[in-house]
């Protein structure tokens, strides 16, 4: 049994899922699936989505809602399946701005969900499912 605390302003941590954005709504249907379970997981942890184009929130709206709700450590997780030439340039580039506007706030960026062991050993398996 897990019991969740009421955390501090001071450590509250919070979780952006990047994506790329599409201008189908439904395209953003996984990132919304995997916000849930994040919530159903930690529910004290605020779990956001943000977009590179096409979608709202963009990165920037994101990390300012998470600091307006009191969040003061946020990590940034890209839903890519590798980290391509984004991942690379542009998305660091955005984080570092998001970290001159907010310099209280602990910002970190994950590299591409698509690239951690147990995402590649899922996609591995489903793959081979009947």
């Amino acid at each position: 049994m897990r019991i969740v605390t009421a955390q501090s302003s001071a450590d509250r941590h919070g979780i952006i899922l990047f994506g790329h954005g599409a201008r189908d709504p439904e395209w953003a249907g996984p990132m919304q699936r995997i916000a849930a379970r994040i919530a159903a997981l930690d529910p004290a942890c605020p779990v956001s989505l943000a977009f590179m184009e096409f979608m709202r929130p963009t990165l920037d709206e994101a990390v300012d809602d998470l600091v307006a709700r009191g969040v003061r450590s946020i990590r940034i997780v890209p839903v890519f399946l590798a980290q391509g030439g984004h991942l690379k340039r542009d998305v660091p580039l955005a984080v570092g701005r998001a970290a001159e506007r907010h310099p209280a706030v602990g910002l970190s960026l994950a590299t591409a969900a698509g690239e951690a062991e147990g995402v590649v050993e899922a996609i591995a398996r489903y793959a081979i499912a009947p």
